[in-house]
Formats: C-alpha cells, sequence, structure tokens
C-alpha cells in the first residue's frame, strides 16, 4: 500500500499569470515552494498534504503527487517504465482510474497515444501481480494518473483531484462568457481584498463576488466538491479528510467585515449569480441588485470596487464598450472616492478610456486573451490630503 506520509515532488498547476498568487497561497499553508513556473509551483509533501491543498488552494488547476521520472524516448519505453510502478500497492483492483497527459516532446504527437500507453502499462502491471485490474476510461470520477513528458523526460503523477480545482460546483448557471472561478479569486486577490467591503458591478453570474465572500469568510473551497481523485487511492483514510474539514470549519469567519454587493444591468444574469451563489452558501453575504452600474450603490466604508467589462474580442461593440469604459472612470471618480478601483480587461486600448492613472497593471491570461488587472486608488480628496 501507498505510503501517505511519504513526502515527494508536488506539482500544482494553474493558468499563466497566476503562479505568484498561487505561490503565497501554497506558502500560506505551510509547505515551501521549491520553484515558480509559468503554468504551476512547485513543492515538497506528502499525499496528505496533498489532501489539504485540494481543499484549500483556491488559485490551482491539479495537485500532482509525483511517482516516478524516466527516460522515454518513444511509446514503448514509456509504457515499459510506467509497467515498474508498484501500481498494485495504489489503484484499488475494484476501482475505476484515468489518465491523462501533457506533451512537449517529438516522441510522440498524440496525447491520447500517450495515455493510452500510460494505461496500458498500469493494467498490464495489476493483473500481472493480482490477476485482475481495475476499470480504466475517460470519465473523472475516480483515481486519476497524470504523465507530462517534457522532450525526452517523462513523469508520472498521482492527479489528486481529479476534476480540476476550478470546478468548485457551485457554477452550475453560468452567463455569458463567464470567468473562471480560480482566474475570479486570483483577480479578487491581487485587488488587495481580503475581507471588509466588496462592490462589484457588472457581475454577470457572480463569480467575482462568490469567490470575495468565501476568501472573506475564510471558507475554503474545497468544501464544495463532493469527490476528489485521492479519495480513490488504497489507503485513503476518510477520517483524516474529516478532520481537516472539521479543522476548516473552526476557521470560518461569521461575517466577510463589511458589504459585498452584486449589480447587473441583466436580470438573467442576477437570477444566476444568485443560484451560484446559494449553491457556494454564500447567498445571504451579497446583496445582489438589477441596475446600471453606474446605479450601484457604494458604501461609505471603504473598500473594493471592481469591475469585469467586456473586451470587445468576444463580446460587444466597440463604439458602445468605449463609452462604458468613459463610464467606469466617471463613476470611479464620482461614487468610489476612498476606494480601490479595479478593472480586469483584455483590451488595453479600451482602458485607456477610463482615464485614471493607474496604480498596478497586473498581468493575467482569460483562456487565450492576455488581460490585465489595473487598479487605482481613487482619493477621497486631493492627493496631498490623502
Amino acid at each position: 500500500m501507498i505510503d501517505w506520509m511519504k513526502p515527494a515532488t508536488v506539482l500544482v498547476t494553474c493558468p499563466p499569470g497566476i503562479p505568484p498568487h498561487l505561490a503565497r497561497e501554497v506558502e500560506g499553508l505551510g509547505l515551501p515552494v521549491t520553484r515558480q513556473m509559468d503554468l504551476g509551483v512547485s513543492s515538497e509533501g506528502t499525499l496528505t498534504d496533498c489532501m489539504r491543498l485540494c481543499l484549500h488552494v483556491r488559485t490551482g488547476h491539479r495537485v500532482l503527487y509525483e511517482l516516478a521520472q524516466f527516460k522515454a524516448t518513444d511509446g514503448e519505453w514509456l509504457y515499459r517504465n510506467t509497467r515498474k510502478v508498484a501500481w498494485e500497492d495504489i489503484l484499488p483492483l475494484d476501482g475505476y482510474f484515468s489518465v491523462s497527459s501533457s506533451l512537449n516532446t517529438s516522441a510522440v504527437d498524440n496525447s491520447m497515444f500517450a495515455s493510452l500507453k500510460v494505461k496500458d502499462g498500469v493494467v498490464d502491471r495489476i493483473r500481472n501481480e493480482l490477476g485482475s485490474r481495475p476499470d480504466c476510461g475517460k470519465e473523472s470520477k475516480g483515481a486519476a494518473v497524470f504523465l507530462h513528458w517534457e522532450r525526452d523526460r517523462a513523469t508520472l503523477y498521482l492527479d489528486c483531484a481529479g476534476e480540476p480545482l476550478a470546478r468548485r460546483g457551485y457554477r452550475v448557471s453560468p452567463h455569458t462568457a463567464p470567468m473562471q472561478e480560480t482566474l475570479s479569486a486570483a483577480v479578487v486577490m491581487a485587488s488587495g481584498y481580503a475581507s471588509g467591503t466588496f462592490v462589484n458591478p457588472m457581475c454577470g453570474s457572480g463569480t467575482l463576488a462568490i469567490e470575495a465572500a468565501l476568501i472573506a469568510l475564510d471558507r475554503a473551497p474545497g468544501t464544495l466538491r463532493k469527490n476528489f481523485a485521492f479519495q480513490h487511492l488504497k489507503g485513503y483514510d476518510p477520517q483524516v479528510w474529516q478532520e481537516l474539514l472539521e479543522e476548516e470549519t473552526l476557521a470560518h469567519r461569521d461575517h466577510p467585515g463589511g458589504r459585498i454587493i452584486a449589480t447587473d444591468i441583466d436580470p438573467k444574469a442576477i437570477e444566476a449569480a444568485i443560484r451560484n451563489a446559494e449553491l457556494a452558501g454564500v447567498a445571504e453575504f451579497i446583496e445582489f441588485g438589477v441596475c446600471d452600474f453606474r446605479e450601484t450603490e457604494i458604501p461609505e466604508e471603504p473598500g473594493v470596487v471592481l469591475l469585469n467589462p467586456e473586451y470587445g474580442k468576444r463580446l460587444g461593440n466597440l463604439n458602445e464598450l468605449e463609452d462604458i469604459y468613459s463610464g467606469i472612470g466617471d463613476f470611479f471618480k464620482q461614487s468610489c472616492k476612498g476606494y480601490t478601483g479595479g478593472v480586469f480587461t483584455g483590451n488595453l486600448d479600451l482602458a485607456k478610456r477610463v482615464g485614471l492613472r493607474t496604480k498596478k497593471r497586473i498581468p493575467f491570461f482569460n483562456a487565450q486573451i492576455e488581460c490585465r488587472l489595473l487598479t487605482y486608488e481613487l482619493y477621497a480628496g486631493t492627493r496631498k490630503g490623502a
């Protein structure tokens, strides 16, 4: 049986632009960050540590526990070395597992072929040792094996999450072009918000406001998930997971420390946002309203006001968007004095229409679109007086 307390390399993956925020999360959980990469961070930890990461990490996608690394120059090398791993000690005979791959090699040109070779190596090893084999398929419902093949080096991992961590389980009512949960959490964190007042005009399906509420209440996003791949490995102890959940519950805050307000001009967007917030368990902490962004109520207590307007690349008319971005600048100046303002956009030409000096320009990617979180200090008085 696999040793759940054996330290190994742990790789937590994420989209581009997010590794600095992910690194702070991993370190905040008491684990070292041994390397920061373009698409993730490397750490050292046990499978039990991986459970904690799956529970708490807001900005990561996969939590990968390294099993083996070896030279592989073709599919046969990959198959033979995969068979050397003691899979009979890792995967239950009556269970189910899936295989996924990430390739940057000239050895093969098809990730499905590579995944098939790994699957064959796993089942042939278990059948040879035990006389039977577990089921395998494409569904993310059981254990998960992950292959990363870089040039002539292949690394096999246990994917402890299975379904990417971005899939919290609350967003069943998406609106037009929604932001992914992990990106939303990273943008909220990058805005400087941790608790207090958070205002989100143009909220769409509510992801930014929901992630802000989860952060302010110190609720781990993994509590919303019903299933993780690590729960389908040999040696998994449900009691340890229950203790982690109870420990997480004790850390909850009763109130976000300020008002969280989310508005949108589209009633259907607000309907979707309310349903999503209810599933996330934070609806009682978010005040939803239907209105133009300029009419959004701004509490007296300073906080963060964050907007994610359309970029003009997938949605919207550019001429109309120019007026909207100009309107955001006026809204900031007239209604949001004393706040930190934020505009998340994939169109920097339109962003110039805001007409305010940026404090920070933080790079992110929304799918394949290069974006920026632009933040503004919205002084209550003159700059000198502030």
